[in-house]
C-alpha cells in the first residue's frame, strides 16, 4: 500500500506540474518530474507483474509443498491413493516405472497428459490405478506417447506432488478418458511429476524464487540506469 501511494504521488506532482506548465502558471520545466512519475508507474506495475508470477510458479508451491509429508519406499500396486493424501514427495519402491502403453492425454487448449505409475512385477494388474504421472505438452493425446518428466530415465521412481487445483481438473478428466480406453480403474487418483529426486526439485522452487526476485531488482536498477542516461543525454 504504501508503494502504491508513493507511486500515486509522483504520477500526481506529474501530472499537476505539466498542466500548470502548459497553462503558464509556473516556469519549470516538468520533464523529470513525468519521468520519475512514469518510471515509478512503469516499475510498480512491473513489480507487481513479476512478483504475482514467482508467487504462483515457485513461492507457493513451495510452500504448500513443504506443508506435506515427504513417503518413501510406496508400492503403487499395493498401496490406495487415499493412504497418502498428505503426501507431497514421493519415492516409489524400486522396480516402479510408468506404464506408457496406457498413457493418454486430455486437450483443452493445452494438451493434459498422463500415464500411471506402476509396479506390476508380477504382471498382476491392480485394482486401482492410484499413481499418476502428468506432464502439460508432451503427447499426442491420441496415441500412447508420454514423454513427460524424467520418463526415459531408469533411475527416475520419484513423484512431486501437483498443487495447482486448476490444472488438476484436466487431468483427472485425461484419468477418466484413460480408464474408459484402456478398460482400468482409478478410484482416488494422485497426479505427480516424475522425476528422480523430488526433495531436490523442491528446493529448486526456493532457488528460482530468490533468482527471480534479484534478478527482477538488477533489470530495473539497470533499465533505470539507462533511463535516466538517455534523460541528460
Amino acid at each position: 500500500i504504501a508503494a502504491a501511494l508513493v507511486v500515486v504521488a509522483c504520477v500526481y506532482l506529474a501530472a499537476s506540474t505539466a498542466y500548470r506548465r502548459y497553462l503558464g502558471l509556473t516556469r519549470r520545466e516538468p520533464f523529470w518530474y513525468v519521468f520519475l512519475g512514469a518510471t515509478m508507474l512503469l516499475s510498480f506495475v512491473g513489480s507487481y507483474w513479476l512478483g504475482e508470477t514467482n508467487w504462483w510458479n515457485n513461492v507457493l508451491p513451495y510452500l504448500e509443498l513443504q506443508t506435506l509429508d515427504a513417503r518413501y519406499d510406496v508400492d503403487p500396486a499395493t498401496t490406495l491413493g487415499q493412504q497418502v493424501m498428505d503426501a507431497g514427495r514421493v519415492v516409489f519402491a524400486e522396480g516402479t516405472h510408468l506404464d506408457v502403453t496406457r498413457s493418454i492425454g486430455f486437450k483443452n487448449v493445452q494438451q493434459y497428459c498422463v500415464a500411471p505409475i506402476v509396479h506390476n512385477v508380477t504382471g498382476v494388474q491392480p485394482a486401482s490405478y492410484d499413481f499418476w504421472a502428468i506432464g502439460l505438452n508432451c503427447c499426442t493425446g491420441g496415441a500412447p506417447d508420454f514423454h513427460c518428466g524424467d520418463y526415459s530415465n531408469p533411475k527416475a521412481r520419484g513423484g512431486l506432488r501437483i498443487m495447482r487445483n486448476d490444472q488438476r481438473a484436466f487431468y483427472r478428466l485425461a484419468v477418466q478418458q484413460a480408464e474408459a480406453t484402456y478398460g482400468i480403474r482409478a478410484e482416488h487418483p494422485l497426479f505427480f511429476y516424475w522425476m528422480v529426486d523430488p526433495s531436490l526439485e523442491l528446493e529448486s522452487y526456493k532457488a528460482d524464487a530468490r533468482k527471480s526476485f534479484f534478478l527482477g531488482n538488477l533489470s530495473f536498477f539497470a533499465l533505470q540506469l539507462l533511463l535516466v542516461l538517455v534523460g541528460v543525454v
